[in-house]
């Protein structure tokens, strides 16, 4: 099986694992030593302490919100044993205990790692809050699967 292919059926575990609330598919993605994780509005973390706040900052989420996320990958490249991936990740929390949905749209760039079964995971994650374009007073559309879901409703 192609590195890119094996790539995105993982980004695919990683979206599925959001949307259904799942901390331990989620972790799955992700490296079991040396993982480093730059999250929006959090530390620098690395190795264990990554995992185990992201572990934390899941079961927080799910636990709080029914997450929707969308994965938009601009490209993903392989250079032998290690890739990397770069794009957005579109989410839309929807409080449990009732009220307005959140969107957040960040942009994100991975650092994979093919460990010894020919499995890619995550090792390194960085991501931020991303900011619309603005070109000839046009503005960049985001949500766009959102705004199609409530044309054809």
């Amino acid at each position: 099986m192609d590195d890119i292919y094996k790539i995105n059926v993982a980004k695919t575990e990683f979206r599925e694992a959001y949307n259904t609330g799942e901390v331990d598919r989620l972790l799955a993605v992700f490296t079991d030593d040396g993982f480093t994780s730059m999250f929006e509005s959090g530390p620098s973390q690395f190795g264990g302490r990554a995992r185990s706040s992201l572990r934390e900052e899941a079961v927080k989420l799910f636990a709080d919100y029914s997450v929707q996320m969308n994965v938009i990958i601009i490209d993903i490249i392989v250079q032998g044993g290690t890739a990397y991936d770069y794009g957005w990740h579109e989410f839309t929390l929807r409080p449990k205990d009732g009220g307005e949905p959140i969107r957040k749209r960040l942009r994100y760039f991975e650092l994979w790692s093919k460990d010894p079964s020919g499995d890619w995971k995550i090792a390194f994650h960085i991501n931020n809050q991303d900011v619309r374009e603005e070109l000839g007073g046009s503005v960049s559309h985001w949500f766009l699967r959102e705004e199609h879901s409530a044309t054809v409703n």
